[in-house]
């Protein structure tokens, strides 16, 4: 475009916005130039990170923690782009499911970034002041699983046969699959890691659970055609995304919990208090995002392939 063109395109924005094109162009004289500390916000983002102890490697593990955070923000945002969309083809949809499930791959490779850069004991002395906080704890993470799938999906397998689409939010919530690492079913007590989460958390997460019912990733593939949802790179992108997040990430944090509250005297607690064993594990937590695009066989082993 020439400069006419540009300055004429500019003043018709304007003026549809009703500011004067006049003022909005002396203001550029005022302005400073965008530099990438500016833009980036370098120094608020470098001071976050505040360790509670002397340890070094305390300092690792908080990072570590705010990196994935900020790859749960950018994992929700392209779920968004899906699940808000009026229309959506089949290589939209596909497109911005791999972009998510690259997402996950960098943070099932990055394992090996807390995994092999902190030392076992001094792990094992600053966990001690983070207790009851844990990653069972985040919030975005919550998120992205009621955006991927039916909630039926996130039900406690012990459950499922109970709830159905016309159970209230609340009670599907009550029963979800990750409620088990901090509720006593039998005496109905919660710890002080669930209460607290809840407390921050629960009216939001009812929220987004009731604004993401018919909209959620699963959803959205089953109002596509019946020939788009057949197309073999939708399914591909679909398979690929479930096992990444619900298989690979879950093992990778299996492994790496495995080797810092495992050992030759039995397993430590995770902060939270949880069996970290049983409730990490794809095998028991059965949590399978698309049923329909798996055989039984697949199904069956679940977590074992």
């Amino acid at each position: 475009m020439s400069k006419e063109e540009i300055l004429k395109a500019i003043e018709e924005k304007y003026d549809k916005l009703g500011v004067p094109v006049e003022a909005m162009l002396e203001g550029l004289l005022w302005s400073e130039p965008i530099t990438y500390w500016d833009y980036i916000q370098t120094d608020a983002l470098l001071g976050l990170q505040i360790p509670r102890t002397t340890l070094p490697d305390e300092m690792v593990f908080i990072m570590y923690h705010q990196v994935n955070e900020l790859l749960f923000k950018m994992i929700l945002w392209e779920i968004e782009q899906v699940a808000k969309a009026i229309e959506i083809s089949a290589e939209k949809f596909s497109k911005h499911l791999m972009r998510i499930s690259r997402y996950f791959d960098m943070l099932c490779s990055s394992f090996t970034v807390m995994g092999d850069g902190m030392d076992v004991d001094q792990y094992l002395k600053f966990r001690n002041t983070l207790t009851p906080a844990s990653g069972f704890q985040s919030a975005q993470y919550r998120k992205i699983e009621f955006a991927s799938t039916d909630l039926i999906n996130l039900i406690d397998a012990r459950y499922r046969d109970t709830i159905d689409r016309n159970s209230s939010f609340k009670n599907a919530y009550d029963h979800l699959y990750w409620q088990a690492a901090g509720k006593n079913y039998t005496t109905g007590q919660k710890t002080t890691l669930l209460n607290l989460f809840e407390k921050k958390y629960m009216g939001d997460f009812i929220d987004f659970m009731e604004d993401y019912n018919d909209c959620n990733l699963s959803r959205k593939f089953k109002q596509l055609p019946k020939e788009v949802q057949e197309e073999e790179e939708l399914i591909k992108a679909m398979r690929h995304y479930d096992y990444t997040v619900n298989v690979k990430w879950v093992m990778a944090h299996y492994n790496a919990a495995g080797k810092y509250l495992g050992g030759s005297d039995g397993d430590l607690e995770a902060t939270g208090g949880s069996n970290w064993r049983k409730y990490l594990h794809p095998k028991y937590q059965r949590r399978i995002f698309f049923p329909y695009l798996w055989s039984e066989e697949e199904l069956k082993t679940w977590g074992t392939f």
